[in-house]
């Protein structure tokens, strides 16, 4: 069959559908707007209003409870998001709705006004709400069931994720730092604009995918059957997987709030006479994603492919049994152990004034590992042990998840006024170190609940 007679949404692009490289960039840029405007939001609040560049003047304990509220609503608002496309309107059509919802909130934030500020971030956590779950259920409908490429094509979908946070980082940064706040903000919008515009013009290859099923036959009788003691057995074991998932996005949160302000306050950021713009540092994560990202996949992936070095460096790491859990909470242990340079950092600063980039560099570097274990991973096991009928809603779970764990990380941020920072990421090092081999002692247990949902993976043609 030659390539100009097959469907759109069947052909291929470096041995995955096409429709993951439209969705990975649909959101690359809906994160170039998300953390564009994260990476300034807090400096925006904190900066004085007498200051070139004037901000609101607030205090670090407010502007961090306003970052926690707002981090965490983006992404609870991903349950009702995710209901309204399982009921309603489908995966595809709520994207959309998300896109254009997201368009008109960063667009007003451009708008030098407080009612324009707060109605933005209204609108900006109503579509983040509606499109983050659904995309990333749309990424897992691309893949058959057991099919061991949907773990790489969300890798793949999640390297997109930190392009758009490496530029926007780096771009809106520096424009809303030196030429103004609101400028930095009207970028991002311009970036979810032409997000906007790429996923239209790509919805050809994505006619298979999340599509609203709710009116046929077939489906109805689908959502009312109850669920099945296997299904139940793999709800349990996602539920308890979010709670790992709470704790690493409060750690890991940080580094919009609290290492934010501990940057631009306390961190020497001189390279001779040019001062390194704070808001410059959260593109080290990104960027280390982007070069880091598929050694960590091939790392995993190996594990299978007996008789190579990699696998016989890796296999020892990745028990054979539902790799996905064991991934996780290896994850948060790396992630944990990152915060002890910002322990180092706190004890440098106490002694001289000042604490290096250095140590700013190696937590990010420790951090983003333990991302790609854990995040893309977490998404790619919800949509394996989720059951179709509420395939959205628990992807919605999992962001609202993560939107706790914003919170949490507010709180934390919030709390170091009072107990230093030394204490709260000294805190944060233990606590995600320490129950994560806790975690791995009961993860025998909790894999035997997914009933081998991973065993049988295999390369789908």
């Amino acid at each position: 069959m030659s390539s100009a007679s097959i469907p759109a949404h069947q052909k291929e692009l470096f041995g995955h559908p096409v429709g993951l490289y439209v969705l990975f960039f649909t959101e690359m840029w809906e994160r170039f707007s998300y953390y564009g405007m994260r990476a300034i939001l807090v400096l925006y609040l904190v900066t004085e209003t007498k200051e070139i560049n004037p901000g609101l003047g607030w205090s670090d304990g407010d502007a961090l409870a306003l970052y926690g509220w707002y981090t965490m609503m983006v992404y609870v608002m991903s349950v009702p998001g995710g209901y309204i496309a399982d009921k309603f309107l489908g995966q595809k059509r709520s994207v959309l709705i998300g896109g254009v919802l997201l368009l008109i909130g960063h667009s007003t934030l451009a708008i030098e006004q407080m009612w324009a500020f707060y109605t933005g971030l209204v609108f900006i956590v109503l579509g983040v709400g509606m499109l983050k779950p659904n995309i990333s259920t749309m990424v897992g409908g691309l893949y058959k069931q057991g099919d061991i490429r949907r773990d790489k094509g969300f890798t793949i979908f999640y390297i997109g994720i930190n392009v758009g946070a490496f530029l926007s980082s780096l771009i809106v940064g520096y424009v809303g730092e030196v030429y103004g706040w609101h400028y930095g903000f009207g970028l991002a919008g311009i970036g979810m604009g032409l997000g906007l515009l790429q996923y239209v013009f790509g919805l050809k290859y994505l006619s298979q995918v999340g599509n609203f099923l709710g009116d046929t036959k077939d489906n109805q009788e689908v959502m009312k059957a109850p669920l099945t003691k296997v299904e139940k057995d793999r709800v349990i074991v996602l539920l308890i997987s979010f709670l790992l998932v709470i704790l690493f996005w409060g750690a890991f949160e940080q580094a919009g709030g609290l290492m934010n302000i501990y940057t631009m306050e306390n961190t020497d950021r001189f390279l001779g006479n040019w001062q390194v713009p704070a808001s410059w540092f959260q593109s080290i994560n990104a960027m280390f994603i982007i070069f880091f990202g598929t050694s960590v996949a091939l790392f995993w992936a190996n594990r299978k492919l007996k008789g190579q070095w990699l696998s016989k460096l890796s296999y020892p790491l990745s028990l054979p049994v539902s790799t996905s859990l064991y991934k996780m909470i290896v994850g948060l242990i790396i992630m944990g152990i990152g915060f002890f340079f910002m322990t180092g950092a706190t004890v440098q600063y106490e002694a001289t004034g000042s604490s290096a980039m250095y140590w700013l560099v190696f937590a990010y570097l420790f951090h983003t590992i333990g991302e790609l274990c854990l995040s893309p991973v977490a998404l790619s096991f919800v949509t394996k042990l989720a059951p179709v009928k509420y395939a959205s809603i628990m992807m919605g779970i999992y962001f609202a998840m993560t939107g706790f764990g914003s919170k949490l990380a507010g709180l934390l941020g919030e709390w170091s006024s009072s107990l230093g920072a030394f204490t709260i990421f000294t805190g944060i090092a233990v606590t995600c170190v320490g129950i994560g081999l806790i975690v791995l002692l009961i993860r025998p247990k909790l894999e035997a609940l997914t009933h081998g949902v991973e065993d049988e993976e295999a390369v789908v043609s």
